[in-house]
């Protein structure tokens, strides 16, 4: 766990930290956590843990850091090079199973996340969010 706080959970302050003084006092940062901060998936208690810090910070952030605006993006399962380590055919038997349970019937794509974050970057009124962009795969009643 310590190495996935080390690539993913301390980068973000790292960088966040320095690059303050030369952002637009009212621009804009969004973080990408996962939708793994509020699932239970066995096997993903340290991914949890990770990106449930990072959404945690976002609220304090958004006002520690005012007028800045800090939001995050918590995307679900997104068709990225990220599962290209399960076999082709693998894959797509998982990623179809799981567009099932989606009332939008598929699984993420890299724009759908791209899109959220630049609606973040585009509306100044919207600070202190985190979206959770999973194609409704979190809803209890599914599809």
């Amino acid at each position: 766990m310590a190495a996935g706080f080390e690539g993913k959970f301390w980068p973000y302050l790292r960088l966040l930290q320095p690059a303050l003084p030369r952002l637009r006092k009212d621009g804009s940062v969004t973080l990408v956590t996962a939708a793994s901060a509020h699932a239970a998936f066995p096997g993903t208690a340290g991914l949890a843990a990770i990106n449930g810090a990072l959404q945690a910070m976002v609220p304090p952030l958004a006002t520690e850091l005012a007028p800045l605006r800090i939001n995050a993006v918590a995307p679900g399962v997104i068709d990225t090079p990220w599962w290209d380590r399960v076999p082709a055919e693998q894959r797509e038997a998982l990623f179809e199973g799981l567009a099932a349970g989606t009332p939008v019937g598929r699984v993420g794509q890299a724009e759908d996340i791209a899109r959220a974050i630049h609606m973040f970057a585009l509306n100044g009124f919207v600070t202190g969010v985190v979206l959770d962009c999973t194609g409704g795969s979190n809803l209890a009643a599914g599809r």
